[in-house]
Formats: C-alpha cells, sequence, structure tokens
C-alpha cells in the first residue's frame, strides 16, 4: 500500500493559498467539513471556551496551530480569548502572521516559532490544543509535561491523534503516513501518559469510527494517495471527484460526530490539570 505524504501535500497548498485572502478562506472551510477531527475538535472546543468566556478574557495556547484554522476558529467564537499560536515551521508562522495581522494589531493573537520539546512558557493558560502534533514526535510525554507546566490549575488540555486502530490501514507499511512516530494511541496509552504528565483524564474518545473512517476513505485518503503520486495534477480530477463523493462524506461524518465508537482510526482525549 502506498504511504500518504502529508506534509508536502500541505507546503504546496500552503505556497497556493499564502497569495490570497480569500483563497486561504476557503482553504479554511475545505480542512472544517473534510477533516473529521475539526468536527470533533470545533465542538469541543466551543462547548468548553463558552464556559470560559462567560467569565472573562481567557488564554488558548495552540500547540502546533500549523495553517491556524483554530486560532481562526476560537477568534470567531469568542470575545473574551486570547490566542498563542505556535508551531515549529517558520513559513507557516510568517503566513499565519500576515493572514491574522489585524488581530495581532488587536492583541487578540500572538503567533511564535517554538519548539515544544523545549517549551517553557511562563505565561499561564486556561486551555491548550494540541491537535494531531503528538503522533509526530518521539517524547511526546515530554511535551505533555511541558504544556502541563504553562497551564492554569484546572485548565483544560484537548488533544487529537491518529489511534492504534490506524494501523489496520498500513497493511505491511510500519505507518501508512509517513511523517508519523507512531501508528496512533489507544485510550490505554493516552490515559497513563496524561496521568504521568499531571493532567486528570475527563474523557477519551475514538474518532474516524466505522462511518467516520468511510468518510476519510472517500474524501481524504484516496485523493491524498492521488495527489502523492501526480501533485496538484490531481487538482482537475478532483474536481470532478468531490461533487460526487462529499456529500455521502459529510452524511458520515455527521453520524460519527454524534457516535460513542467502540474503536476508530482517530482518538481526542479532554484532560484538566491536577
Amino acid at each position: 500500500m502506498s504511504k500518504i505524504a502529508y506534509d508536502p501535500v500541505k507546503d504546496k497548498f500552503a505556497r497556493i493559498v499564502r497569495r490570497s485572502k480569500t483563497l486561504r478562506r476557503l482553504f479554511y472551510f475545505l480542512l472544517d467539513i473534510i477533516f473529521l477531527r475539526s468536527w470533533h475538535i470545533r465542538r469541543i472546543m466551543k462547548e468548553k471556551g463558552s464556559e470560559f468566556d462567560r467569565n472573562g478574557e481567557w488564554k488558548l495556547l495552540d500547540a502546533g496551530s500549523g495553517f491556524g484554522q483554530y486560532d481562526r476558529f476560537a477568534l470567531k467564537s469568542f470575545s473574551n480569548v486570547k490566542v498563542h499560536s505556535v508551531d515549529v515551521k517558520e513559513d507557516y508562522i510568517e503566513d499565519n502572521r500576515s493572514y491574522f495581522h489585524n488581530e495581532i494589531e488587536n492583541g487578540r493573537i500572538s503567533i511564535y516559532e517554538a519548539d515544544l520539546l523545549n517549551f517553557d512558557k511562563e505565561e499561564k493558560f486556561d486551555m491548550v490544543i494540541c491537535i494531531d502534533v503528538l503522533e509526530h514526535i518521539e517524547e511526546d510525554k515530554r511535551v505533555m509535561k511541558n504544556l502541563c507546566r504553562c497551564m492554569k490549575s484546572g485548565g483544560l488540555f484537548i488533544m487529537h491523534s491518529p489511534s492504534h486502530y490506524s494501523e489496520e490501514d498500513s497493511d505491511t507499511d510500519d505507518t501508512f503516513v509517513g511523517e508519523h512516530a507512531r501508528t496512533g494511541y489507544s485510550k490505554e496509552e493516552i490515559d497513563k501518559k496524561l496521568m504521568e504528565s499531571d493532567l486528570h483524564p475527563k474523557k477519551i474518545h475514538y474518532t474516524y469510527g466505522y462511518f467516520g473512517h468511510k468518510a476519510w476513505v472517500l474524501s481524504v485518503k484516496w485523493p491524498m494517495i492521488l495527489f502523492n503520486k501526480v501533485g496538484l495534477f490531481a487538482t482537475l480530477p478532483l474536481l470532478v471527484y468531490y461533487p460526487i463523493v462529499l456529500p455521502l462524506s459529510l452524511v458520515l461524518n455527521s453520524i460519527d460526530l454524534f457516535t460513542k465508537n467502540r474503536k476508530g482510526n482517530g482518538i481526542y482525549a479532554i484532560a484538566e490539570k491536577i
């Protein structure tokens, strides 16, 4: 089976959307509707962030912000949030600074480069999100401990990652996604690592269950394999492909969002600082 290499494809899209705010907004829209993890994380952020927002100013750390889609969601959803957005990729940081220029000027968001393995921030955060980041890092527990240290007592840590069930997509490959340090996490492993990092698990849930996985195969896996094979030439056939499969994929994503999956190819955890 072909491995998915997300980073080269992401970098190509980054070069395209950096030229236009309109293209970047369209890109955010597509990320939000196609990737099921975004459905789950935005739902959690909306629920938990609303509680903080009612009590006045609060601080959110996006640890591994990537394109900044969750920063955009937070700024649009909450009037009292102050966002700190960090990533290791300098080009992504510069792109995000350009896109969020007005919000930076207004003091609503700070964007800076940081290595989570050495993250040591005196600022204390009410919420830390770490979305599809830890699977890329060998010393993941060290990162969890670093992030915990910069959280307020009672603060929330929200993470998402592939689960150990994603190994079923790998066939004979060590991992189906080339950039990952591990295939994924089980509930038991996440629970143990959170507790060892002084984070008390409140909920651990499998995503990309039966229905969500079908949606992922249709809307992410096959298109990504095509992008890896032929590059941006894949855009033309996908302009025909997506209008056909996307309605079904959205229905399947919606079902996954409200299903208590016994197993799934993704996993999220919500934990509170002890």
